[in-house]
Parts: structure tokens; sequence; C-alpha cells
């Protein structure tokens, strides 16, 4: 009897001591966070901030000691190549490596095209840089935005552009390639009727074009003349755009959205081309909190230069989002982690505030209005909605 009893305990001892299977080996387990973005193709150029962004803040997180009592982060990256197909079928494969939460994007297709996957697991996933409002109302319960709303930034531009810059007449061209930019210009159109200003002229664009000359004859013989275009493009035709209207000897101010928010809308058009070009973006810009000032200086340390814009602010904050929901949560297992994250409430990111009022993924924040002068971006306002009600028509 006695040997029988240590024969067990010896079995004991040696299946607790296989590897994967022993209590420290099981605190030690990472917690894998699976990221999508394009790093290739017309997606990149507001994706790869992102993804440093969100690499450097679980770098940070690991340095200060992980989650959960020592577990590390594990960011697992895909490039899906700015191909839908693609990002699907990276969707199935992070879910297989059993991911405990996934982020990424700054389009809404490309959200569309993983969600839903993420979705049917019970996973919750994380956009750090898709902005259309209803994203959480088509994928479900498990979907969460970090960026406001593009109700809100077109709701930002078209008000400053009616109320500080008196503008009345105003043009508008939209690629009508990405429910993104479809979004911002049927927002930014509503809001600015609703102040009693006229839509002059409208135009297509398609992501991808390289000339805008038919546009631009239009906008030269449009009736009443138009005082201002609003442009909702991606930013490498955004930047074709700009620079093709100035040369053309307009000078009328050019309006966008967070879109805009990148390098390519100074460096294309050049410095002179890039004046009186104004956007709604993230409240970062500008920011003198002194998190936002750590950031960059991690930021430039990391990778050698300050963020181009706001994605990478936005990816960093959205590693922050899920981190902090697990801690809450003092779990990974996805219906508690779903749940911490939609009772979200002020939690301190980079670009503003997250709060989940409105009993939807999609957050109430501040947007920046900012400006460009002689090559520079400039912060010029700051604009806040109520808590209170939920802006969308």
């Amino acid at each position: 009897m006695i040997r029988l009893m240590w024969q067990t305990i010896n079995l004991l001892m040696i299946v607790l001591l296989l590897p994967g299977l022993t209590l420290a080996d099981q605190a030690a387990e990472p917690i894998k966070i699976g990221a999508l973005y394009n790093l290739t193709g017309s997606m990149a150029a507001i994706d790869r901030p992102a993804l440093n962004g969100a690499r450097l803040k679980v770098k940070q997180i690991n340095q200060a000691g992980g989650l959960l009592g020592g577990r590390q982060l594990e960011l697992i990256s895909l490039d899906t190549k700015t191909d839908e197909q693609a990002a699907g079928q990276a969707a199935k494969k992070l879910l297989a490596m059993g991911v405990a939460a996934g982020l990424g994007y700054g389009d809404t297709n490309f959200v569309l095209a993983v969600a839903p996957t993420f979705q049917a697991a019970g996973v919750p996933f994380v956009t750090s840089g898709a902005t259309h409002p209803e994203l959480p109302e088509w994928i479900g319960n498990c979907m969460f935005m970090v960026p406001f709303g593009d109700d809100d930034q077109a709701f930002a531009i078209a008000e400053f552009a009616y109320h500080k810059l008196k503008i009345r007449n105003v043009a508008i061209w939209t690629d009508i390639c990405t429910d993104f930019t479809l979004a911002l210009a049927r927002f930014f159109k509503q809001r600015f009727t609703e102040l009693g200003g006229d839509i002059v002229e409208e135009g297509l664009l398609k992501t991808g074009d390289q000339s805008f000359g038919s546009l631009i004859n239009k906008l030269q013989s449009a009736s009443p003349k138009p005082e201002a275009i609003f442009i909702a493009a991606l930013p490498v035709e955004a930047g074709r755009a700009i620079k093709q209207i100035r040369q053309t000897g307009l000078t009328l101010p050019i309006l966008g959205g967070d879109s805009f928010d990148n390098q390519l809308i100074i460096n294309t058009p050049g410095i002179d081309g890039a004046d009186q070009v104004y956007f709604s973006t993230h409240s970062y810009r500008g920011d003198a909190r002194p998190a936002v000032s750590q950031f960059m200086e991690s930021f430039q340390q990391e990778y050698g230069q300050i963020p181009d814009d706001a994605f990478a602010a936005l990816g960093f904050d959205a590693v922050g989002l899920i981190a902090e929901a697990i801690t809450r949560a003092g779990t990974t297992e996805e219906q508690a982690l779903s749940q911490a994250l939609r009772t979200t409430k002020d939690f301190q990111g980079i670009t503003g505030n997250i709060s989940y009022i409105r009993a939807n993924g999609v957050p109430i924040k501040p947007v920046a209005i900012v400006g460009v002068s002689q090559g520079r971006f400039e912060l010029l306002d700051t604009w806040k909605t109520s808590d209170k009600i939920d802006i969308r028509s």
C-alpha cells in the first residue's frame, strides 16, 4: 500500500514537471494578442505606424512586469497586404493560435473582413483606426473602437469650417472605394447643410487615381463658386489632389478628416501647397499632457523618428486599452474580457480619454482641429460632443 502511494506521488511529480504543465509554466505563459495590419500596399501608410505604436506599448508593459502576476504580452503580427481575402484568412490563423484579443486596421473595409470571425469566436477585436460609427452595430458586442466615429470628426470639421472659417459654399470630393470615405463625406454634408451651408459641387474619385483634372475643371466652373473643398480620401490620393488643385492656382481652403493626419499631406504638394489645409483628427497633435510628450520621446527612441501621424498613438492606445481591461477582468477569458472592455470608463489614452458611455463600442472622445502652416501641423481647436446624446442621425 505504501509502495503504491509513493508510485502515485512520483507519477504526479513527473506530470507536474512536464513542459507546459507546471504551475510555474502556466503562470509564465504569455498572453497572446493578435495584430492585423496592412504593412504593404495602399493602406501601409496608415497601418504601419499603428503597428509600431502597438509594439511600443507591448514592450513597455513587458518591461514593467507584464500582466496578471507577471505574464508577458506576445504581439503576433500578420501582414495582410491590403488584401481583404488575406485578412480573412489571417483572422482565422490568429484565432487558431489562441489569441486573447485582436487589434488592427485603420480602415473600415478591412475591419469588416476580420471582425465577424472574432465575433463568432467570442473573442474581442479592437480597431485602432477604423472610424465608421456603425461598426459595433454591424459586428456585435465583441467589437470595440479606439478612435471616435466618422460622425464626430465630420461634424467637428464642418462646424469649424462654418463657424471659424465663415465658409458657406463647399465642394465635396469623395473616394467611392471605401466605407470610411463614403461615411465621412455623408456626415460632413449632413452637418454642414444643417448649419445652413450649401454643397455647390460634388465629385467622385477612386483609390489609386493619379489625375484629378476633370474634377478640378468642374470645380473651376461651378456656380456659385465654392469657398472651400472637402476631400474624403486616403492619404495618398488626398496628397495628390491637394497638389494638383494648387498647381492650377486655386488657393481656397481644403478640408478633410483624420486621413489627412499624415506627412504625405505636406510632402506631396510641398510646403506652399499645403497651406490652408484643415482637418479633424485625434487629440494628440499639440497636446501638452506629459503622457503625450513621453510617448513621443519613447517612440523616437524606439524607431529613430517621431510619429508621422496619430495612427501610431492609436495603435499604442489599442494595446493599452486591452491590457487595462485584462487587468480589471483578472483573466483573459473571452466573455470576461469583452465585458471589461464594454465597461471601460475614463481610460487615459494618448489620443484622449476613452469611455463607452453610449452603450456601444464607439467611444466619446474629443476631436482636434489641425491646420497646416508653413509645412507644420498646428492645433487650432478642440471639438467636444455631449456625453449624454448620440449625435448620429
